[in-house]
């Protein structure tokens, strides 16, 4: 039996929009918009961006040119002037390096990093989910026990293990980070997946013939993406964590590219001598990146709490 051409046709005014603006989504931004912390978090983490876009612009010194580096300004204190009339705001290092422009570039290389890692991790994750949730059956099964086998480990245990194996280097800590965190994202987009396949959308969609590659991507994925994109922003800050803990035991990124966390471990031997500063600043502009996101991606899940 050919199946009724009239039902194949769908009137384009009735399709999901998901950009559509809703009472729903215009209750949510209100929600946002009516909290001050959020108001605050979202200020600190645009004037941070704004300072990573521009940090060849805003730095006095290249922190990666160790050539340009001078040996007899390191550990200056704060407000210090050197010798070529330079005056340092933050102080510098053990290696003579203004601690503003490593502040800047490393604000620079965690953003990108957690950036980076954050959104792989997202759409690998995603669509083992996703798969595991419409095939179902073997296909469920197997990817089920490989997100639980590697959720079995602690995180910066693989981690290690990976750099370990990999070496140093920003692309080989973006790769350790998405292979530990992938499997969050499948979870979750499973469980939503699950609860999504039984509506009755996605069985007229199979009514009317439509291949699972688009039901999945089409009708599937869209109505699932609201719990991971909330745990994704805060998965951003854990991220970015991650890797300064990596670069802080030695692991991370390598020293001519340094991080927030290998900033905070040169100037770790040098707090009980006084030279508070070489750890102090990265650690307060690390400290004030995760907390703008948290606050961001808390209150983005609250807003989106459907039992609220």
């Amino acid at each position: 039996m050919q199946p009724d051409k009239s039902l194949m046709t769908i009137d384009p005014s009735k399709r999901a929009q998901p950009l559509q603006d809703t009472p729903q989504r215009r209750a949510i931004l209100k929600k946002l918009r009516s909290k001050p912390s959020v108001k605050g978090a979202v200020i600190a983490l645009v004037l941070l961006l704004a300072v990573v876009l521009l940090a060849p612009f805003l730095s006095p010194q290249n922190p990666y040119d160790l050539g340009a580096l001078d040996l007899m300004d390191g550990r200056l204190k704060p407000m210090s002037e050197a010798a070529s009339g330079m005056t340092y705001w933050l102080g510098t290092d053990d290696q003579g390096r203004d601690m503003l422009s490593a502040i800047l570039h490393g604000l620079r290389i965690s953003l990108m990093v957690g950036l980076s890692a954050v959104v792989l991790a997202t759409i690998i994750g995603s669509l083992v989910g996703l798969v595991a949730a419409y095939f179902g059956g073997w296909v469920d099964t197997v990817l089920m026990r490989i997100v639980d086998f590697i959720l079995g480990f602690p995180t910066i245990l693989v981690a290690l293990v990976l750099l370990a194996i990999l070496g140093r280097g920003v692309d080989k800590v973006v790769i350790a980070i998405v292979l530990v965190q992938w499997a969050h994202y499948a979870r979750i987009m499973r469980g939503r997946a699950l609860q999504e396949r039984k509506k009755e959308y996605i069985e007229a969609a199979k009514n009317l013939g439509f291949p699972g590659w688009r039901i999945m991507t089409r009708h599937l994925l869209p109505n699932c993406m609201g719990p991971v994109m909330v745990f994704a922003t805060i998965q951003i800050a854990n991220a970015i964590v991650l890797e300064a803990t990596l670069s802080f035991l030695g692991v991370g990124v390598p020293i001519t590219e340094p991080s927030l966390g290998l900033l905070i471990a040169n100037g770790f031997q040098y707090l009980m001598s006084g030279d508070y500063w070489i750890s102090m600043f990265p650690g307060l502009a690390l400290l004030a990146l995760i907390l703008s996101i948290n606050l961001i991606g808390d209150r983005l899940r609250e807003a989106l709490d459907p039992r609220k």
